[in-house]
């Protein structure tokens, strides 16, 4: 005898579980975001054009006493807000940090000059952001204008060491993954403290290894375990940079303070987006019996994936020669031509050469696996459409909200905002091809969006598209995993063939256009 409620299935039970995990997520992550801030005070300010963010312990009655003051510089495609837990560490030692967004970056809408190339034009740019918060920061009354210590990551490391070398009233320097230490004079910055990571790539290692033997006063550290990005959230890292600035004593470091909330606000949307994606596109009808229409061939999945591998193939060769190079957005303007041109040809090869390998025909109203299950109705045609728009706004929640408040910036500035359906035009239509192609097969679906990760590292590697490519296979990874597990969502809650492409595409464009620097 069962016991379970009239009218309740294990479908509509396990949609309940998910919306109960999912708000408990959501409200986890947002009370852990507001804990966040404890103890600290933000002020934010812009000189010269540059967006700066001051980050300080509340005060604590000694307001008198003047603090070291620290300017903390993100990486290539980084921002302030992705430094934000230095900030918070050295703030929480006594110190006053300063963090900025260089042009192009975060909330600067300026363009950087070269950007992806380590030219004159980006020096300099880099030069005058950082000789701008170094005089900002001076300029404090709680700040001690002898004890400034300069932090940056990557792109950003060689920016302070640069110019710590030109200027040694600096009192000390952090270099986080300091990608080249070459044309540093020797014995310049004397006081330098060099970060890696423990899996970087080999180059950072030599790098911080030869330019700590150039120089006395210098230390070399490796963060075991983590590599570029990660190496910012490490509690060894902030250990010593904080022990490098000096201060007072303070409370242990709380690098992921930021992170894990917003982790749980991204699984709470995930989560939340199974019954929501139900509930708005959910069938309303009975199922029916298959009608007889008119055949669809149906071709088998190695050979869906050997055209999709050569495809794939022809649009990193064709994307480096393709208009979309010359949108301002580094790395880019490669992407959405690379995504352009693959989804066309993925829509293309479903009609040729893949019926060449038709197996044989599968009626369209059956249910493929993974697929929608047809109905007797009970929605109006514009009910797909309006599920479709809310979804969309829902994908963009769900993605913008945790990356801004936990993680980097990702709010559209300048050109970014016309930039942003740009790159969404180019994702849905690969998106669409991939759909397309694999007939809304999930497993296919998300193997073909695989074949995208090898095919952009492998062009990085042997120059056809820009080095920094590399950086983003990693974000291209998890975007392209998350679109491809919300696709399958929408296929099984009957959603129309080409909701999974429209919601999607806002998905992975987002970070793209907001993250990438401008040039």
């Amino acid at each position: 005898m069962s016991l379970r409620p009239p009218g309740v299935t294990p479908a509509g039970r396990g949609r309940a579980a998910l919306t109960v995990l999912a708000v408990l997520a959501l409200l986890l992550g947002g009370y852990g975001l507001l804990r966040a801030d404890a103890g600290l005070t933000t002020r934010q300010v812009t000189a010269d054009g540059v967006p700066l963010t001051e980050v300080r312990a509340a005060d604590d009655g000694t307001g008198a006493v003047r603090r070291p003051g620290v300017v903390i510089a993100h990486g290539f495609a980084g921002s302030a807000r992705l430094m934000r837990p230095l900030a918070d560490t050295v703030a929480r030692r006594g110190a006053v940090a300063l963090l900025l967004d260089f042009a192009g970056h975060g909330g600067n809408p300026a363009g950087l000059p070269g950007a992806g190339r380590d030219d004159t034009a980006s020096r300099a740019s880099l030069e005058h952001d950082l000789a701008v918060a170094v005089a900002h920061l001076r300029g404090r009354p709680d700040v001690d204008p002898t004890r400034i210590v300069l932090v940056g990551h990557s792109m950003g490391a060689g920016a302070v060491t640069r110019y710590a070398a030109g200027h040694p009233d600096i009192a000390g320097t952090v270099a986080i993954s300091l990608p080249d230490g070459g044309d540093l004079p020797d014995a310049r910055p004397q006081r330098l403290l060099l970060i890696v990571g423990g899996l970087e790539f080999p180059a950072f290692r030599a790098t911080a290894e030869a330019t700590a033997r150039r120089g006395d006063g210098r230390r070399m550290v490796v963060v075991p375990g983590v590599e570029h990005i990660s190496v910012l959230f490490a509690g060894r890292t902030h250990r010593e940079v904080a022990a490098w600035v000096g201060g007072a004593g303070g409370a242990a470091p709380r690098p992921a303070a930021r992170l894990v909330p917003a982790g749980l606000l991204l699984l709470g949307l995930g989560l939340g987006f199974v019954p929501l994606a139900t509930l708005l596109t959910g069938r309303r009808g009975r199922p029916v019996a298959p009608v007889p229409v008119a055949p669809v061939p149906v071709a088998p999945a190695p050979a869906v994936l050997a055209v999709a591998t050569a495809v794939t193939g022809v649009g990193v060769l064709l994307a480096p020669v393709l208009p979309t190079t010359r949108l301002p957005l580094a790395v880019g303007g490669y992407l959405t031509g690379f995504l352009l041109v693959t989804g066309f040809l993925l829509a293309a090869a479903r009609y040729w050469p893949l019926r060449l390998f038709a197996a044989g025909p599968t009626p369209v109203a059956a249910a493929a696996p993974g697929g929608p299950v047809p109905t007797t109705g009970g929605r109006t045609p514009l009910r797909p459409v309006v599920a479709a728009l809310l979804l969309t706004g829902y994908a963009v929640a769900a993605v913008a909200v945790p990356i801004h408040l936990g993680l980097t910036w990702a709010l559209p500035v300048g050109v970014r905002w016309w930039l942003l359906p740009v790159v969404t035009v180019g994702c849905l239509v690969f998106l669409a091809g991939a759909e397309l192609l694999t007939q809304g097969r999930s497993w296919r679906y998300a193997a073909v969006g695989a074949l995208a990760v090898p095919a952009l590292g492998g062009a990085a590697v042997v120059g056809l598209a820009p080095g920094f490519v590399l950086l983003v296979v990693p974000l291209f990874v998890v975007l392209l995993g998350w679109q491809a597990a919300w696709a399958a969502v929408l296929r099984r809650a009957g959603a129309p063939r080409w909701a999974p492409a429209v919601v999607g595409a806002i998905l992975v464009a987002w970070p793209v256009a907001t993250a990438l620097p401008l040039s």
